[in-house]
């Protein structure tokens, strides 16, 4: 089981996520993030490029389509909040859809 992240863990890595435009919700402990592709057939070209990424790390997102647009959540159900695993697929996704 993945280990939560610690106060210094999670204020270390915001500065970045936050240059990356992911938002920390503390209720919940996720992070959250809006990506908007020119076209359906990208959104869903970059989902299908995650869910791969998402298999290798046995890590899934909370996620949802709309057209170009896909709004995403990340935590760790089991570890009650984020982990490193969240850190990880947020870089991912982050780095596929700069292409």
């Amino acid at each position: 089981m993945a280990k939560k992240l610690t106060e210094d863990e999670r204020a270390a890595a915001m500065p970045a996520l936050n240059a990356a435009s992911w938002a920390h919700e503390p209720e919940r402990d996720v992070l959250k993030k809006t990506f908007r592709f020119k076209s359906f057939v990208r959104a869903w070209g970059w989902m299908s490029a995650v869910a791969l990424e998402a298999e290798k790390l046995n890590h899934h997102p909370e996620w949802s389509n709309v057209y170009g647009t896909v709004e995403v959540t990340l935590t760790t159900h089991d570890a009650s909040g984020l982990t490193e695993l969240d850190l990880k697929l947020a870089r991912k996704m982050d780095a596929l859809a700069r292409g």
